[in-house]
């Protein structure tokens, strides 16, 4: 499913008529660069797209001096369905994206036993900030003009990164002592099966081709 189609549908359909601007900023004011893959330059592309496509239309453009024109849209029966369609398929079915950090651990025994366990702290303490960055941005102001469950969802988030930390931190202590079974774990990269020793320090059977 793609986010930036659903949303900018969406947005479009909420406030139209509505200027391109206001969609993008809209979007960033709820941080849906970070959370939600929105590129802030791909949402002008992606309302011609879905001009082009006739989900939406453009309904006027007015320029201002020597100010860039702005078009004003609005959504189309097809938008409608086309954004029902895409809100159903991201609330009913579960879409994990990839993971470059998972792709990154699935390699552990590449680094020493220190900087793996030093990485995965530095991990929590990375999502510990954001946390709190989304913490002390419910408390602001400006939060208040938003519907409720734009703080729902930075508490999700919040939740999740809490559920992170935690994983970072204890496996960080259980590389921290596993004892010669890293030795053993990091020989094995090379070639051939893992032994038991280090299958027991990682609690998980794993085997290099």
């Amino acid at each position: 499913m793609s986010s930036t189609r659903m949303m900018i549908l969406g947005l479009v359909q909420w406030l139209e008529p509505v200027h391109g601007y206001d969609v993008r900023r809209e979007l960033l004011s709820w941080s849906a660069d970070k959370w939600a893959n929105v590129q802030p330059g791909s949402i002008y592309h992606g309302l011609r797209k879905l001009t082009d496509e006739g989900l939406l239309r453009e309904v006027a453009t007015e320029q201002v001096g020597a100010r860039p024109a702005r078009t004003t849209y609005e959504i189309t029966d097809k938008g409608k369905a086309e954004f029902q369609s895409l809100l159903r398929n991201g609330w009913w079915n579960l879409s994990p994206g990839p993971d470059p950090f998972m792709a990154a651990f699935s390699f552990l025994p590449a680094l020493s036993r220190e900087e793996s366990a030093a990485a995965l702290r530095s991990r929590a303490a990375q999502l510990r900030a954001g946390a709190q960055h989304l913490e002390v941005a419910m408390t602001a102001d400006w939060a208040d003009d938003k519907p409720v469950f734009v703080a729902w969802m930075w508490e999700r988030n919040i939740a999740m990164a809490e559920a992170e930390i935690a994983w970072c931190e204890r496996t960080a202590k259980r590389i921290e002592t596993m004892g010669d079974a890293w030795r053993t774990l990091r020989d094995a990269q090379s070639g051939g099966e893992i032994t038991e020793p280090a299958k027991r320090g990682l609690d998980v059977e794993v085997k290099f081709d």
